[in-house]
């Protein structure tokens, strides 16, 4: 059977959803990206450019990989088998020709890069990101000065700029970012660490969908860092998730970032998965 291509957002939700939600957690992206696109369709009643993509190993096989891509960014790749990633190669390369990069966990990325780059080695890592799991959440002790609080509409032009902040700082500058972060501050998902009456650290999350739901973004401006503010204000998005019903709560690391990472495990998240970004030569 092998791959079949979609722009069809519920079609992909109807045959790939059994598959990402034996394993929510990893994951995660697919999942919220594709509730993302559907949320955004109800609300605007227009199409989103998205092409999305299932595989089965034969056709009597249930379907056990999946991929979606927002053009222009790269394909990211759900956690499938070496074969199917190689297999996506010929399909998708069919569908566009020129691609520069591809994003998944690292042994089906590299093995999607290799096939792509006819085995050549043509291709480098760019990024490195680690999913970490809250295992039993352990909030600062100490707690730094101030308290958690939701976001509020007034609160939108600074948080904005801080998540435009955030995606420049992640490689992902360019987007304007206030219809999102307004979304996620209607929805409840967005709070702060806040000092004397004054923000001073920023974290969000994702929708609960399948039990699981993922932190991000978190960010404190420069002049603030060093004081465990993002630690406080992400135990606090965490307890606030936790206590909404989700059984998982995750967050990426970026691997060349030591003080992140340790950051979180401190707070109780666990590593469960790599992934990386291949950058073709």
């Amino acid at each position: 059977m092998g791959w079949q291509l979609t722009e069809d957002v519920e079609e992909f939700r109807t045959a790939a959803d059994p598959c990402l939600v034996r394993d929510p957690a990893r994951s995660t992206l697919l999942l919220t990206i594709r509730e993302s696109i559907r949320e955004s369709i109800r609300v605007n009643g227009a199409a989103v450019p998205a092409r999305f993509g299932y595989w089965r190993e034969n056709e009597t096989a249930p379907v056990s990989a999946g991929f979606v891509q927002t053009p222009p960014l790269r394909p990211l790749l759900g956690p499938m088998p070496d074969r199917a990633a190689r297999e996506l190669v010929p399909v998708l390369r069919a569908a566009q020709p020129s691609l520069d990069s591809v994003q998944g966990e690292n042994a089906c990325a590299e093995a999607f890069a290799a096939e792509w780059t006819g085995r050549s080695g043509g291709w480098r890592v760019s990024h490195q990101v680690r999913l970490f799991r809250l295992a039993e959440l352990t909030p600062p002790d100490p707690a730094p000065a101030g308290r958690a609080r939701l976001a509020a509409d007034a609160d939108l032009p600074l948080l904005a700029e801080w998540t435009s902040a955030f995606a420049a700082d992640t490689g992902q500058p360019g987007a304007d970012h206030t219809q999102a972060t307004a979304e996620r501050i209607a929805t409840g998902r967005m709070r702060l660490w806040d000092v004397a009456g004054a923000p001073v650290a920023m974290a969000s999350v994702s929708p609960i969908i399948a039990g699981q739901a993922r932190v991000a973004p978190v960010y404190t401006p420069p002049r603030l860092r060093g004081r465990g503010y993002g630690g406080a204000v992400t135990a606090a998005v965490s307890r606030a998730t936790l206590d909404a019903g989700a059984e998982q709560v995750l967050l990426y690391t970026d691997l060349a970032n030591p003080t992140s990472n340790a950051l979180y495990q401190r707070l109780g998240y666990r590593p469960l998965t790599d992934s990386q970004t291949l950058t073709f030569d």
